[in-house]
């Protein structure tokens, strides 16, 4: 009996929650490889992404990406995230993103200026 309520349950919310519709929608794609692209939902939650090619010297042409997105929780709080990603790494900037806790960057800070005390 429990499960039927939980199946019928499920359906309901599913029925009545529906898709959620696309406000806004932008895509480009250029010849030399860079790009942009963002939407908008009805929810209110958004993404967006540019990409441009740089030239690296002495290596192959690589992407250089810059991206934000933002969306609301169950609760009703605006969560948003802001990246970049190029030939250096991955970036992610966010409220959402726990801090480094103090004692473990002094930490990191001395491993990096005595790295002759590593052991191997």
């Amino acid at each position: 009996m429990f499960k039927l309520f939980v199946i019928l349950t499920v359906t309901v919310v599913a029925i009545y929650s529906g898709p959620v519709p696309i406000v806004s929608e932008e895509n480009e794609i250029n010849p030399d490889g860079s790009y942009r692209w963002s939407y908008q939902s009805g929810d209110g939650s958004a993404q967006q992404q540019t990409a441009k090619v740089n030239q690296v010297p002495g290596g192959e042409p690589t992407l250089g990406v810059d991206g934000s997105a933002s969306w609301y929780d169950p609760q009703g709080n605006l969560h948003q995230i802001a990246y970049t990603a190029n030939e250096d790494g991955y970036y992610p900037y966010s409220a959402d993103i726990p801090q480094i806790p103090a004692a473990i960057l002094k930490a990191l800070e001395w491993n990096a200026a005595h790295p002759e005390e590593e052991s191997s």
